[in-house]
């Protein structure tokens, strides 16, 4: 299972604005991508309702993940791998604004 770690770096977390651009940016890679942190089960990251409900706050490390069955052939790890890291450096780059 192809796996990244970030540091959510929006200062009010993953809620209202910083949380619609990742859920957006989520839903485009077309993978069903999960995101948890130390202490919850991971939620699904195309649903907006549950990244809010999750209460991703500043400064938490989250787990980006893609489940085995989605990631079975070389392309599609390899497109999988670079989707994690698009989203991991977007959710530390959302302080920057």
């Amino acid at each position: 299972m192809p796996v990244h770690k970030a540091v959510v770096s929006a200062s009010i977390g993953l809620h209202a604005r910083p949380a619609a651009v990742f859920v957006r940016a989520v839903t485009e890679t077309g993978l069903p991508i999960r995101i948890r942190k130390e202490g919850i089960d991971g939620v699904d990251a195309r649903s907006l309702l549950e990244v809010m409900t999750a209460d991703f706050e500043c400064g938490c490390e989250v787990e980006l993940s893609v489940p085995d069955s989605a990631a079975m052939d070389p392309s599609s790890l390899q497109a999988a791998e670079e989707a994690l890291q698009s989203l991991a450096a977007l959710l530390e780059s959302q302080g920057a604004h």
